[in-house]
C-alpha cells in the first residue's frame, strides 16, 4: 500500500512532511501511516491536473478515454480481492460487503466508458430553431481542472462515482478522499499509472478536510467541485466555491422514511427494513433510518425486527459469517452512542444501543430500534449514521405522507404495500430524489442519484452524472449569404 501522494502520474512525498495513522476500526490499532498533504500539495496537484488539461489530454476523444477507462476496470477487478481487504482494514464493513463495492466500482468505470464513447455521437448535434437560416449546434466541452471530495463510507465506490465521469468527460482531476479511509484512492492512483493514463489527469491528495480539502475547494484554478459528505462540510464547500462562481454538486445527508401499510408481507419487510438500516453498519446517506408504520400492524412488525436483530452476526469484517462490522471511527462510534443516550429519553428502546458484549475492542455496535418515537424527537429528525432505526406509527395515508416529508432532508424513501396503486401514488408522493417500492437501497449506476432539499445539489451517476462534468457550448451559424437585413433594410 502507497504511502506517498499521487501527483503528476508520480509518487511525492508531501511538501510539508506530515503523516495521518490509518486505523482498523476492529482493533483500534494503527495498521498504516500515509501522507497528510497541506495546501502546497494541493496547490502541485492542481497545477498537473491544469498542465494536464492544457496538454493533449484536451484534444482525446471519448473513444480514446473510453479505453482509458475500460483498462481501469479491468485492473480494479482483477486486483478486487486485495482492492476489498483493503476496504475492510480501512472502513471496518464486511468482506462481502467491500467485494460488492469493488466489483461495482469497476462496472462504474465500464459504464462510463460506454458513456465515453457515446459523447463522441453527440458532438455537434443540431437543434432545432424557429429561422431556417439559421442553424444551432452543441459542442459539449470537459468543465477543466476537477476536484473531487469523497467520504469514508464507501471509499472506492464513491471515488468511483466522480472519477469515472470526470475522465469520460475529459476533465482533469484531484482526488481527496476522507482522512479515515484514504487507502483504495491511493490505490486507484496505482492502477491509474499502470494503464498509461496520462501524467496530471488524476491526482490523489490524502490529508485532512480542514487543510487539504478546505485547499481544494478554494483553489482558483478548479473549475469544477463535487462533494459527498455532511450537510455543515458542504454548505461551508458551496460557501467558499460561490466565491469564484465554481460549478458544484453536492450529495449531503438524509434521513429518510421507509412507510409501511398493513397489507405489506411482513417477512418480506423485515428483510428490507434490515437492510435499510444496518447494512454498512447503518453509515449510508440513504439509509431508511425512519420506519413510518400502520398502527395495526406495528406490535408485530417491530417484534419480528428485534428477533431478528438480534441474530445479526458481529464482529471483524474478515471474520466468515460476519455481517455487521464496525462504526468507522471513535469520533462516528462516540456519536452515535451519544444518539443512544438521546434516544432513551425520548423513546422507548426494543433492542440494541450497547457494545456487544463479546466484543472488548474495536467500535462496535448492536443493531438498535426505538419504538414510540415523536416528530419533533433527536432521533427521528437528525441524521445519526449508524444502525439505529426510530419507529412510529400512522392511521391514514395522508398522516404516514406528512410524516415522512416532515424532514429537511430529501434524499430517497420508501414504500411497502401489496397494494400497487396506493404504492406508486405515495412513491409519486414523496420528496425526494430516490424511492424505492417494496425495496430499500438498492441502486443501479445508469438511473440518476441525488436528493432535494438539504441533501443536495444536482445528480451523480448515469448521463446525468457524466453531464456534471460537461458545458455545453452553442454554436450558431447564419446559412445565407444574403445580408439579414435588421440594420440595412430595419
Amino acid at each position: 500500500m502507497q504511502s506517498k501522494l499521487f501527483i503528476g502520474g508520480k509518487w511525492a512525498e508531501p511538501l510539508e512532511g506530515g503523516t495521518l495513522d490509518v486505523i482498523n476500526p476492529a482493533t483500534e490499532q494503527v495498521f498504516h501511516r500515509c501522507a497528510a498533504g497541506t495546501a502546497a500539495d494541493v496547490d502541485a496537484a492542481v497545477a498537473a491536473a491544469k498542465g494536464a488539461m492544457a496538454g493533449p489530454w484536451s484534444r482525446t476523444s471519448g473513444h480514446d478515454r473510453a479505453g482509458y477507462l475500460r483498462a481501469i476496470a479491468a485492473k480494479i477487478e482483477e486486483q478486487k480481492q486485495a482492492l476489498a481487504e483493503i476496504e475492510v482494514r480501512d472502513n471496518g464493513k464486511p468482506l462481502p460487503e467491500a467485494l460488492w463495492d469493488v466489483g461495482d466500482a469497476a462496472y462504474c468505470f465500464n459504464l462510463y466508458a460506454t458513456y465515453a464513447e457515446e459523447l463522441d455521437g453527440r458532438q455537434g448535434e443540431i437543434i432545432g430553431v424557429p429561422d431556417d437560416r439559421f442553424q444551432s449546434r452543441v459542442k459539449y466541452m470537459p468543465a477543466g481542472v476537477t476536484g473531487l471530495i469523497v467520504p469514508w463510507n464507501y471509499p472506492l465506490l464513491m471515488a468511483a462515482w466522480k472519477v469515472a465521469p470526470a475522465i469520460a468527460a475529459g476533465c482533469a482531476v484531484v482526488l481527496k478522499p476522507s482522512e479515515y479511509t484514504p487507502l483504495t484512492a491511493l490505490e486507484l492512483g496505482r492502477i491509474a499509472a499502470e494503464v498509461g493514463l496520462p501524467d496530471g489527469v488524476l491526482n490523489v491528495v490524502t490529508g485532512y478536510g480542514g487543510t487539504a480539502g478546505a485547499r481544494l475547494s478554494a483553489h482558483p484554478d478548479v473549475r469544477k467541485l463535487a462533494f459527498t459528505g455532511s450537510v455543515p462540510t458542504g454548505i461551508a464547500v458551496a460557501s467558499v466555491a460561490a466565491r469564484d462562481v465554481k460549478s458544484v454538486s453536492l450529495e449531503l445527508g438524509g434521513k429518510s422514511p421507509i412507510v409501511v401499510f398493513d397489507d405489506a408481507d411482513i417477512e418480506h419487510t423485515v428483510e428490507w427494513v434490515m437492510f435499510g438500516i444496518f447494512w454498512n453498519q447503518g453509515q449510508v446517506c440513504s439509509a431508511t433510518s425512519r420506519m413510518i408504520v400502520e398502527k395495526g400492524i406495528a406490535p408485530k412488525l417491530i417484534g419480528r425486527l428485534s428477533e431478528e436483530a438480534k441474530k445479526i452476526t458481529i464482529g471483524d469484517g474478515m471474520t466468515p459469517g460476519t455481517l455487521l462490522g464496525p462504526l468507522v471511527s471513535k469520533i462516528q462510534y462516540d456519536k452515535v452512542l451519544n444518539y443512544i443516550e438521546v434516544g432513551k429519553k425520548e423513546a422507548t428502546l426494543i433492542t440494541g444501543g450497547a457494545r456487544p458484549s463479546h466484543l472488548n475492542e474495536g467500535y462496535f455496535l448492536e443493531p438498535t430500534i426505538f419504538a414510540d418515537v415523536r416528530p419533533s424527537a433527536r432521533i427521528w429528525k437528525e441524521e445519526i449514521f449508524g444502525p439505529v432505526l426510530a419507529v412510529s406509527t400512522f392511521e391514514t395515508e395522508d398522516e404516514a405522507l406528512r410524516l415522512a416529508n416532515d424532514s429537511e432532508f430529501g434524499l430517497a424513501a420508501a414504500v411497502m404495500s401489496q397494494d400497487i396503486k396506493r404504492a406508486e401514488r405515495v412513491a409519486d408522493a414523496f420528496e425526494a430524489g430516490v424511492v424505492w417500492i417494496n425495496c430499500s437501497q438498492p441502486n443501479f449506476l445508469e438511473p440518476p442519484w441525488g436528493g432535494v432539499k438539504k441533501s443536495g445539489i444536482g445528480r451523480e451517476l448515469g448521463t446525468w452524472g457524466l453531464n456534471n462534468f460537461l458545458e455545453p457550448k452553442q454554436i450558431t451559424r447564419y446559412l445565407t449569404r444574403d445580408p439579414w437585413g435588421w440594420y440595412l433594410k430595419g
